[in-house]
């Protein structure tokens, strides 16, 4: 048997053992999980994934007081606000490095483009049609900074820049897959595109299973997991990324956990590296 079959059987066990809605908690795409309307979807997601620095708790906290300021139809709350009513909604916010300010600029300008195009989604499936997907990518995330009037900003990393945007990433998997745990919406771009949210977690994990030997959890890092979990997956890279983060964090040791998978043989295999 193959190194990479070997390996896709492993993650498809942890895959089934560890992907499911029970789990999600303390997640923070657990609020995307609150909204029918992609629309609205996409705003939680939006900030979600934005906050999704720092403590857990603190992470949950904030998007709570963001998304619950913004009522049961967040889009539709946005487009009814004017810059000084969404000003004085979000007064007082502050989420470490980011300010009201920011997140006031950055959810006026997420609306226009819905204004515009219905869904944040579309104008980022106009710009996948058009280049690669990491270009497209640094494109949408400029479309929404320029709108904001903000050249950089702590919600938003922009893929140009040479990080991993881990957090961009994980805005790209919940609304473009969907399954127990990823809720999706934006049905109209392919899965296959993704790339693989790296922290610190899945930046060893991925170096343990020999998919990455680089030495920094950067971009260049997340291209190199990201295809490796691509040869594993063609259709759908990203796939057992919640899974794998979830077994560390399920009252896991990361030692426990690198154990297991070396004793079933899904660790420091050939990959073909």
């Amino acid at each position: 048997m193959s190194g990479d079959h070997r390996l896709r059987e492993c993650l498809e066990g942890i895959y089934t053992a560890y992907n499911r809605r029970e789990l999600i908690h303390p997640d923070p795409l657990e609020f995307l999980w609150r909204y029918e309307d992609t629309a609205d979807r996409e705003i939680a997601g939006l900030v979600a994934s934005g906050l999704a620095y720092g403590r857990v708790a603190q992470i949950l906290a904030s998007t709570e007081k963001v998304l619950s300021r913004l009522g049961p139809f967040p889009s539709r709350t946005l487009r009814g606000l004017e810059k000084n009513g969404l000003a004085a909604s979000l007064e007082g916010f502050r989420h470490r490095f980011t300010t009201s300010g920011e997140m006031m600029s950055i959810l006026a300008s997420a609306s226009s483009i819905q204004s515009e195009r219905g869904l944040m989604g579309n104008l980022l499936a106009e710009f996948v049609r058009g280049r690669p997907y990491h270009e497209a990518l640094d494109a949408f995330a400029g479309r929404i900074l320029a709108g904001a009037g903000l050249p950089k900003c702590s919600l938003l990393p922009r893929p140009g820049l040479g990080s991993a945007c881990k957090r961009l990433h994980l805005f790209m998997r919940w609304m473009v897959r969907s399954d127990d745990v990823d809720p999706g919406g934006w049905d109209f771009i392919s899965p296959s595109l993704l790339m693989v949210p790296v922290d610190v977690h899945m930046f060893r994990l991925s170096r343990a299973l020999g998919l990455t030997r680089r030495n920094a959890a950067d971009h260049r890092t997340a291209v190199e997991v990201t295809e490796g979990f691509r040869r594993i997956n063609p259709d759908d890279p990203v796939k057992y990324d919640f899974a794998l983060t979830r077994m560390g964090i399920q009252g896991r040791e990361k030692d426990e956990l690198f154990t297991d998978l070396r004793s079933n043989h899904c660790l420091f295999i050939d990959t073909g590296r």
